[in-house]
This record gives C-alpha cells, sequence and structure tokens, in this order.
C-alpha cells in the first residue's frame, strides 16, 4: 500500500526539469567532492549485487526481502540486488589495505521492493555510502559527534553553493546541527510516536541527529528499528544512554515534515555483535561469511553510513516528491494525483 500522499497547498517547482537535471548534476558533483575531503575518503567501484547467504548485504530492518536471481554460469547461485551497502564497505576497508583515518565512498544503486511508496519513498534508492578505518580507543560519542558536524558542514556548504548558482532558491539549513538522544526525545514527548517525536524536534532546532537509534528504550519500545550488525546501538555511553549511531533529519517546510537525510554509526565490534545478535535472536548468523571476518578479528573498526542523494537534492530543490529529482515507478492513482497537484514525476 503507497504511503500517503502530500500535495502542498499552491505548489509550483522553482526549476523546470531541464533546469532540475542541472541543478542535481550541480549538486551530487560538489557534495561529493566536499564530502571526501572533509572526511578523507577515495571513490571506490560498488557492487549492485552481491551472493546470496553470505550476510553481505544488508537486511535493514529484518523484513526487507532483497529482489533476486539465479546466476546461470554460477551454478544457478542465489544472487541478490543490494538494499544497502553497510556490510559490504567494511569488507572492502579490510581487502584494499587502508589504514586509521581513510576510507571510501561510493554510489550505491539499490532496489527496496517493500518500500511504502509515498513522496520520500520509492523502490530505488541512492546513496552515497561512505565508511572509514578508525581506532578501536575512538569508539566514542565525540568521534561521531564530530563526524556528523563534519557531514552537516559539507551539506549547509553545498546548499549555499547551489542557492549561489540556482535563482530563487534561498538557504533554509540553520547554522548548526542539535545532537538529541532517542531516550530524551521520549522524555520530552512521552505521549507521541517516534516520527511525531522528530517532527517536534525538529521544527524546534531546524537540524538534528537522534542518537541511539535501534535499543529499547525505557518505555520498552525502539525508537526505530535497525539491524543487528553492522550500526552499534547497544553500547552504554553516558547518561544510562546506549548507542553510538543516529540519523542526520532537518526540518523540510515544503512538506511540512522531518526529512531524514543521513543514518550512520560506530560499527560494532567482535562484543557488540554478539550482545545485538544475542539480543535479536539472530545468533546463527555467526556462520555467515561477514559475521564470521568480523568476530576473526579480521576486519577493521570503523564508522560509516549512508547519505541520500535523491533526497538531498529534493531538499536543495525545493521539491515535493522524489519522483521529481529520480526515475522510478509509481502506482498510477498517484501520478495523477500528481498531475493535478503540479508536481512533474520524471
Amino acid at each position: 500500500m503507497a504511503r500517503k500522499l502530500c500535495i502542498p497547498k499552491d505548489y509550483s517547482p522553482i526549476l523546470d526539469i531541464k533546469q532540475t537535471e542541472k541543478a542535481i548534476r550541480l549538486v551530487k558533483e560538489f557534495f561529493q567532492t566536499n564530502l571526501a575531503f572533509e572526511l578523507n575518503l577515495a571513490r571506490a567501484t560498488a557492487p549492485l549485487f552481491v551472493p546470496g547467504g553470505t550476510g553481505i548485504n544488508d537486511d535493514l530492518n529484518g523484513v526487507e526481502k532483497p529482489v533476486h536471481f539465479s546466476a546461470k554460469d554460477l551454478g544457478g547461485m542465489r544472487v541478490e540486488i543490494v538494499q544497502s551497502l553497510a556490510k559490504w564497505k567494511r569488507m572492502a576497508l579490510a581487502d584494499y589495505r587502508y589504514g586509521p583515518g581513510e576510507g571510501i565512498y561510493t554510489d550505491m544503486n539499490a532496489i527496496r521492493p517493500d518500500e511504502e511508496l509515498g513522496n520520500l519513498h520509492s523502490l530505488y534508492v541512492d546513496q552515497w555510502d561512505w565508511e572509514r578505518v578508525m581506532l578501536p580507543q575512538n569508539r566514542n560519542l565525540a568521534t561521531l559527534r564530530s563526524i556528523v558536524t563534519a557531514i552537516y558542514d559539507v551539506m549547509r556548504r553545498t546548499e549555499k553553493y547551489l542557492c549561489h548558482n540556482c535563482e530563487g532558491i534561498r538557504p533554509i539549513l540553520p547554522d548548526s546541527i542539535t545532537f538529541l538522544h532517542s531516550e530524551d526525545l521520549l522524555e520530552r514527548y512521552p505521549d507521541v510516536s517516534a516520527r511525531e517525536r522528530e517532527y517536534k524536534a525538529c521544527r524546534e532546532y531546524g537540524a538534528i541527529f537522534v542518537i541511539g537509534i535501534g535499543g529499547t528504550l525505557k518505555d520498552g519500545a525502539l525508537h526505530d528499528d535497525r539491524a543487528p550488525d553492522y550500526d552499534d546501538w547497544s553500547t552504554p555511553t553516558d547518561a544510562g544512554h546506549k548507542g553510538l549511531n543516529g540519523d542526520i533529519i532537518v526540518y523540510y517546510p515544503v512538506l511540512d515534515c522531518a526529512l531524514e537525510l543521513s543514518s550512520m554509526g560506530i560499527r560494532v565490534d567482535e562484543t557488540a555483535l554478539k550482545r545485538q545478535l544475542e539480543i535479536r535472536g539472530c545468533t546463527d548468523r555467526e556462520s555467515l561469511l561477514f559475521h564470521k571476518r568480523l568476530l576473526a578479528n579480521d576486519l577493521p573498526q570503523s564508522v560509516g553510513g549512508g547519505i541520500g542523494q535523491s533526497r538531498l537534492c529534493m531538499l536543495y530543490l525545493r521539491k515535493a516528491h522524489i519522483g521529481e529529482i529520480q526515475c522510478s515507478i509509481w502506482p498510477e492513482p498517484m501520478r495523477e494525483a500528481c498531475r493535478k497537484g503540479s508536481i512533474p514525476l520524471l
């Protein structure tokens, strides 16, 4: 079932399709160049598909099923279209022999057939996936905050660059990003859903980083689900909090919503992996290729994440629907509603 479609009142795109395509190129070239510089990342070629049954593909929240096919010349091997590259990147850091403070970024193109389609969600997902080697002693919130701040600064810099090159678009991102723990959001807004908490905080601060997504909160619920085998969401930190991961979320006035731009975090070490597999009841994964390499200390400590390319372009170009940025497939009723609402889907 498609998500509820939002048609902003009196919406009119600032840029036409030709101008939009040019602006998308400007955003992507500028952002990835600056991201690579700030985080010391080298571009790496990424796979579109990986072998099934190895633990390399990301199962996201644990319920999404990857697109798969059988490869004739590989003896009928099950091959899966990637859903993200969280685990592949960490193996690449080891195999390509990157050292502490060095890392990679990739163009990640994924298909997620279980997505509920709407203004912000498509069957097609495009991200800058990045990963950087870190030393074990840097597994702390100070490291996480410094990297988030650097990424947010690149986001602001890119917005200013785009505004300089596109008449009619003005900056809206605040000067700084506010760090909040998911437990703090629960305490502040106890009577609403996690999504509503994010919205309220974004309205107040403009841009937030929500720390600690994936573990059980004091009310017994999750702020949001996370797979147990890449981000560390269970390590104790400070003031009774847990988690070394989180999301960058900004307030987006075009849709009056909280817009998630990036999910990232310090990755699990051997201890955190075992703990989180136990919490999720999936210790059988320890026999998979990725997990065996991690438990054998064959993979470096790392920090990484994904940054939505189409989401960023939506934000910068003030678009009402992700289909104004990328080509995908949409239900015909959604297409018709967008036509009536002056939203030109590609």
